[in-house]
């Protein structure tokens, strides 16, 4: 009981195809980010903040082994999963943090959340763990990012294709200004 979808081929769409929809838009984001801020050899480190069954940290973790990711997730069962699957599939660029997002004291390149929370809520719960936010959406939010707080910005915006989905993805991009 990880994830509501039950199907299998709903797991492969709604789920793996729909976190590696965003890995072009966030290859493009890493090479922005190398290219300013990033020392040259350093990788980049993403936080996946809210992971429920590690998505999609997990899966940007296999599919660009570049990329350190750490998953936080406050549910115990969750965490212990992901922790597994880390072990199971030798993915020495991840880590698991069992804890709430507030919590954590690490700083980030990017943060990620995937049906986490508002966009308000996002940069209140992990606007501390990064400059760069990315908040994977479904129908574009223009009433959220019309209510973000004092300080933060979107910068920019990606419609996602999914195949054999057929629904609206976004990835935002928020930045504190």
């Amino acid at each position: 009981n990880l994830t509501a979808v039950r199907r299998q081929e709903e797991m492969v769409t709604h789920h793996l195809l729909d976190s590696l929809a965003v890995l072009p838009a966030m290859q493009k984001l890493c090479g922005a980010v190398s290219r300013g801020t990033v020392p040259a050899g350093r990788r980049q480190s993403l936080v996946d903040v809210g992971s429920g069954a590690g998505l999609p940290g997990l899966v940007l973790a296999i599919a660009d082994p570049a990329l350190t990711v750490a998953s936080i997730e406050a549910s115990q069962k969750k965490a212990t999963f992901q922790q597994q699957a880390k072990i199971d599939l030798g993915l020495s660029n991840v880590s698991i943090h069992c804890a709430r997002a507030e919590a954590v004291t690490e700083c980030f390149d990017m943060a990620i959340s995937r049906a986490f929370a508002s966009l308000a809520d996002f940069v209140r719960y992990a606007g501390h763990l990064a400059r760069r936010l990315l908040a994977m959406k479904g129908v574009y939010p223009a009433a959220e990012i019309a209510a973000l707080p004092p300080g933060w910005r979107l910068v920019d915006s990606y419609e996602l294709a999914v195949p054999g989905l057929e629904a609206h993805r976004h990835l935002l991009v928020l930045e504190k200004s």
